[in-house]
């Protein structure tokens, strides 16, 4: 039987998810040596802008570490991309904890998770996992572009005029569209992805890296410096990739002579990565969960609620109940629920008990409403069970 059918089989709730979650998260911290783990997911199923890597997740990024002490950290990491300059962010904060940083991609770490990717001392993958090009990405005449096939269409433009000293009329709308600023932001796209691969990877990937493997000789640093910026080319090469969502396999970073650990060798460390990674999976699957920070003790969710949801924020102390305000999708209606952590709590006087199924009726126009996922931000936020 696969893990994703025994884990089906047993029928877990969401509260038995998350201990089983950190169960394994306790099994990689002690296979990989009493490291600290650090998980940074988010659900790539929902192709939504808020799952990628943005500012605000820095907040949280911080408050989890927070809850760690050791010297070395693994980072599990599931990621479409984003923002590259707060990818940079995110590990300068991590650089600045640990003394050695890796990164575990057990599915996916694209774009601006693979800049994040390059900064491990050590890369753990299986042969399913995949990393992706860094190559910019641009907004041009609302589409997104890469930054490299945009400097190379503008570059054959110029050599075809150069060549032929006459101007294709087809080319004077698209060139009347082109500013210097523009042509300037792509250039500077490029070499900052490309800068802070190479960097990170002569500092950190490279660092122990002494005798070279054919022939034991000595590496030196400016050996260590051409080889990461050889790769650091090669990832942003478009026109080796083709598009920018290209899976890059194990094999792919090794012909890019970049040694990758395949935890798949390692028996007891693929069978922990790979339960915990389907219990992330089933924990965002039938939920609003759209990104999942956390360590083997801690963890902060983020909720995208249904339109017309609005949770009255809970106090940091503890707390008996919450009252939160429901909008009926149907007729509008306003509707108090109240969720109660602990017995014999009375609801306050117009407001409704948080029903046990998760399927408030409407009184004005008895219209159904799932209240699953607010159950499960009310739990996350007050580490408590709401109570029938």
């Amino acid at each position: 039987m696969g893990i994703y059918a025994e884990y089906l089989d047993q029928r877990l709730d969401f509260a038995a998810l998350t201990s089983e979650r950190k169960k394994q998260l306790k099994r990689i911290s002690t296979l990989r040596g009493e490291t600290d783990v650090f998980v940074y997911a988010a659900d790539l199923s929902l192709g939504d802008p808020k799952t990628a890597i943005l500012y605000e997740d820095i907040v949280s990024v911080k408050d989890q570490l927070e809850n760690l002490r050791g010297e070395s950290l693994d980072v599990i990491l599931e990621t479409p991309g984003g923002v590259g300059e707060i990818a940079e962010d995110i590990v300068n904060i991590m650089r600045e904890r640990y003394r050695r940083v890796c990164f575990i991609i057990p599915g996916s770490a694209k774009s601006a998770g693979t800049i994040m990717t390059m900064s491990g001392d050590e890369i753990l993958m299986e042969p399913s996992s995949s990393l992706g090009p860094i190559d910019a990405q641009l907004q041009w005449r609302d589409q997104v572009i890469s930054a490299d096939a945009f400097l190379e269409g503008f570059r054959k433009i110029k050599k075809e005029v150069a060549d032929s000293n006459t101007l294709n009329r087809a080319y004077i709308p698209i060139l009347g569209n082109i500013s210097p600023g523009q042509l300037e932001h792509a250039e500077n796209a490029l070499s900052f992805a490309h800068n802070l691969v190479s960097e990170w990877l002569a500092n950190y990937k490279f660092q122990n890296w002494q005798k070279h493997s054919s022939d034991g000789s000595e590496v030196t640093p400016e050996q260590r410096r051409q080889r990461a910026l050889q790769i650091a080319r090669e990832l942003s090469d478009q026109k080796r990739w083709f598009t920018h969502g290209r899976s890059i396999k194990i094999k792919d970073l090794e012909e890019l002579r970049l040694k990758i650990i395949d935890y798949s060798q390692n028996t007891q460390l693929l069978d922990a990565i790979s339960r915990y990674y389907t219990l992330l999976r089933m924990s965002f699957d039938g939920t609003n969960i759209y990104k999942i920070f956390e360590t083997p003790v801690s963890q902060i969710y983020r909720f995208k609620l249904a339109p017309g949801s609005h949770p009255i924020p809970l106090p940091h102390q503890q707390v008996d109940a919450a009252l939160v305000q429901i909008l009926c999708p149907k007729c509008k209606q306003k509707i108090e629920i109240q969720a109660n952590f602990q017995k014999d709590v009375p609801v306050k006087a117009g407001a409704f008990k948080f029903p046990e199924d998760n399927k408030l009726r409407c009184p004005n126009c008895s219209a159904e409403i799932n209240v699953n996922d607010l159950r499960l931000q009310l739990e996350s936020e007050s580490k408590k069970r709401i109570l029938s």
